[in-house]
Order: structure tokens, then C-alpha cells, then sequence
């Protein structure tokens, strides 16, 4: 990023008119701040996956635990498939605790570091938590099909199993949350110059607008791909005709390859993962 520094290298063209145009001649100072910008953007650009993979607690959770029993023992209240999101909360909240007054003692003892982890490697212990989130929620959706081909139950909604086999792949995502955007939050806001802390607020805020509008990309892809042949494809309206632990394959993949590609910008960013 050498290249910058040019905008502070002075012309006789800056002198033309008199006074200098502060559009073309720039101070030392707004350089170096600029560069502390951009040498974020690698660490923040691997935050826009994990917040693909956080999304599906609002989307494709909810729509697989549609077609589960929403049924609550032998009563007739039956629980509303988008209030599972309560157990994300419930893992955010148990957690906090759990890492300030357990993980980071230990994690003192073993890095030798005041806070147990760097930031750097707080947000890829989150990234690679994830990752079993969505393979949690593969198997479950691999099990349920196996019910549905087992019995016959193509037509039926909803399937024979319970809906709180979905709180594992909740409860993990809560748990990565607790890492990543935590230490998202705070990586961003302590790397920018004091005069900018607002944007480093912000850029951890756009990985999440991003993140929902990736995942939304990526279920239009495969949408359109998976029916070429006239298929029902990965993730049809009748998901017991569809294949929808696939999707969640996919995402475990990225996650894994986003997890490969945030260690080496870590590392480029500040040494190892420090």
C-alpha cells in the first residue's frame, strides 16, 4: 500500500491557486489512518460467511423445523418454529459468563496472554465452532428424511419428530457468537484511529447486512441450479421431497474453507494470530 503515500507528496500544482486543496494533497496522518482501514478488510471480508452461516437461525432453521412435530408432550400447545431462535439467546447469555470466568483463566495459564486469547483468535475459535452447527443440523435433516422414506410421509407435515432436536445446532451457533462477533466488536474498534472508532463499529455491523444477503444469493443458486433437471432440487417447498441436508454440507464447506482463509489473513494481519 505504498502507493498511497503519493497523495502526501506535494506538486506545483497544489500551489497553483493559492491555497492547497485538501482533495489533493493529503496529510501523513489521513494516509496511515486509511491504511489501518484497508489492512482490516481481509479479517472482515471472512466475517461476511459466518454471518451466512448465523442467518440460518432465522431461515432454513425454521423452515426445517416446520415440517417437525411442533407438538409439546401429550398437550395441544404446540410451539411456533421460528421461537427456537430462544435458544441462540439462551447459549449467548450462558456462555458470556462460561468464557470470562472459566475459558480465560485457562486460556491465561496456556498462552501466557492478559486475556486469555488474542482477539484474532477468539473470532476463529467462533468460525470453527460454526462449522458444527451446520453439521449438526445436516445429520438431523438426514435423519428426518430417513423417517419420511422409511414411512412414506412425503405428503405429511409435519413429520414424526420432535422440533427440539433442532436446539443442538442452535445452542451451537449462540456459542460461536459468543467468539466471533464478540471479538469482532472488539478487534474493529481498537484497530481503527481514535478518529474513526465509529467505523470500526460499523464494519462489523455490514459483515452481518452482507451475511444475510450471501446466504440469500446462495439458496437462489442452488435453487436454480438443483432444478435444472426437474428435479424438486436441494431445498423445495415440500421439504420431504427435497435435499435440503446438502445445503447445509455446502455451508460447512465454506465455513471450513473461510476458517483455512481467515488463519492465513490473521496471520498476515499481525503475525500468528496475535
Amino acid at each position: 500500500m505504498i502507493f498511497f503515500d503519493k497523495a502526501a507528496v506535494e506538486t506545483p500544482s497544489d500551489h497553483a491557486k493559492g491555497s492547497v486543496n485538501p482533495w489533493t494533497l493529503c496529510t501523513v496522518t489521513q494516509i496511515e489512518e486509511l491504511k489501518s482501514v484497508l489492512r482490516l478488510l481481509p479479517i472482515w471480508v471472512t466475517g461476511i460467511v459466518f454471518s451466512s452461516v448465523r442467518s440460518q437461525m432465522d431461515n432454513l432453521f425454521v423452515l426445517q423445523g416446520s415440517f417437525m412435530d411442533t407438538q409439546v408432550g401429550k398437550t395441544s400447545f404446540k410451539i411456533p418454529p421460528a421461537s427456537l431462535g430462544t435458544f441462540g439467546t439462551l447459549s449467548v447469555i450462558f456462555w458470556v459468563p462460561v468464557y470470562d470466568q472459566i475459558i480465560v483463566p485457562l486460556a491465561r495459564k496456556l498462552t501466557g496472554h492478559p486475556n486469555g486469547l488474542t482477539q484474532l483468535q477468539r473470532i476463529g475459535t467462533g468460525h470453527f465452532i460454526s462449522i458444527f452447527s451446520m453439521l449438526s443440523a445436516g445429520i438431523l435433516e438426514v435423519i428426518r428424511l430417513e423417517i419420511v422414506k422409511r414411512h412414506g410421509y412425503y405428503e405429511i407435515k409435519p413429520v414424526p419428530i420432535p422440533i427440539f432436536w433442532q436446539v443442538p445446532q442452535f445452542l451451537i451457533i449462540g456459542c460461536a457468537e459468543v467468539f466471533t462477533l464478540v471479538g469482532q466488536m472488539e478487534f474493529f474498534y481498537e484497530q481503527v484511529p481514535g478518529s474513526m472508532k465509529s467505523l470500526g463499529s460499523a464494519l462489523r455491523l455490514t459483515t452481518i447486512a452482507l451475511g444475510n444477503y450471501t446466504s440469500s444469493l446462495l439458496v437462489s443458486i442452488v435453487i436454480k441450479v438443483t432444478t435444472e433437471d426437474g428435479g424438486p432440487g436441494w431445498i423445495p417447498d415440500n421439504l420431504n421431497y427435497g435435499q435440503l441436508q446438502n445445503f447445509f454440507w455446502l455451508l460447512a464447506a465454506l465455513s471450513g474453507v473461510n476458517l483455512a482463509i481467515f488463519v492465513v489473513v490473521a496471520k498476515w494481519h499481525t503475525g500468528p494470530l496475535g
